[in-house]
């Protein structure tokens, strides 16, 4: 399934109504705004649900915001409702996928394995879990 948003993100608004540019070479970025096809399974106002092509569960979906924020911390400090939908959406999506029992994963910098430097949520559900990660 493409996805295809009527707004461009150059013009899209934050939740308090600043402006936030895309990152031009950013992955997710284009993935909100449609150029580049994902398979997306839900859909809000500042949010966007997807298929991770590298799948770690059964269910491996992940939650972007539409606006574009380096890591989960940026994002908490500069628009926390969206932080909030974020995991807002990863529930719903859980639900909707059958599962009361998920986990959510954010990383946050590159030696902890964020390869994508748009803020996203792993939601992995599907399969037994260990602790700790890693």
């Amino acid at each position: 399934m493409e996805f295809r948003d009527s707004m461009t993100l150059e013009t899209r608004r934050g939740a308090k109504g600043r402006h936030m540019a895309a990152a031009p070479d950013c992955l997710f970025c284009k993935i909100v705004a449609g150029d580049v096809p994902a398979e997306v399974v839900h859909v809000t106002e500042h949010a966007v649900a997807f298929r991770d092509i590298n799948a770690q569960a059964p269910t491996h979906v992940l939650v972007v915001p539409r606006v574009h924020y380096r890591n989960a911390a940026e994002l908490a400090h500069g628009d926390p409702e969206v932080t909030a939908e974020l995991l807002r959406v990863a529930a719903a999506v859980a639900e909707a996928e059958g599962h009361a029992d998920y986990r959510l994963v954010f990383n946050t910098g590159e030696s902890v394995g964020q390869t994508v430097f748009h803020t996203h949520v792993h939601l992995l559900a599907g399969r037994a879990m260990t602790w700790p990660p890693g």
